[in-house]
């Protein structure tokens, strides 16, 4: 009798430990992968979108499309506080846009060569796009996280790496 309940007992340390070594093996390898998730929404006046800057720290861009300007503002990791600021009008990259312009934006990823020292441009991309032309434009942002994580006040411009026309890509029937 003694022989079986210690038997038992073994057989039940065994499945316990075998039991944690795959729940902890299983763990590691179901580990889920962090998500970014952006937001974009417009209405008729503004677009205002999330992106991007570091692997911490995103961007609040803002568009008006009455007079063109595209803002982004950027909080600051220590104190919780806007310190960076960045302006551009984007009117003078749109040719023949009609009054009003009717302009869209969204923010993607890029894996774009960042550049060493403390600036480097941003992670996210911002796409601006008129829709009575068809043409769009993207745009960084150059970002320096020393002053970030110093919490000291930064501001410059977007730098505009692409501009193009989906207005003639499309194909017609005649």
């Amino acid at each position: 009798m003694l022989q079986r309940v210690c038997n038992h007992t073994a057989l039940l340390v065994v499945g316990v430990a075998i039991g944690a070594a795959l729940t902890a093996g299983w763990h590691g390898v179901t580990a889920t992968p962090q998500a970014h998730a952006v937001a974009t929404h417009g209405s008729d006046n503004f677009a205002i979108a999330t992106g991007l800057v570091d692997d911490d720290i995103e961007a609040l861009y803002f568009l008006d499309y009455l007079t063109g300007d595209l803002r982004a503002a950027i909080v600051n990791r220590r104190n919780g506080q806007f310190t960076g600021y960045f302006r551009y009008n984007v009117m003078q990259d749109f040719e023949a846009v009609g009054d009003p312009a009717r302009f869209l934006m969204v923010t993607g990823m890029a894996n774009l060569p960042r550049g060493s020292g403390p600036t480097q441009i941003a992670k996210a991309l911002i796409y601006v796009a008129e829709a009575s032309s068809g043409q769009v434009a993207a745009y960084v942002l150059p970002f320096n996280s020393t002053l970030n994580s110093s919490g000291a006040l930064q501001s410059g411009t977007f730098i505009r790496v692409a501009r193009g026309s989906f207005r003639d890509a499309f194909v017609r029937d005649e």
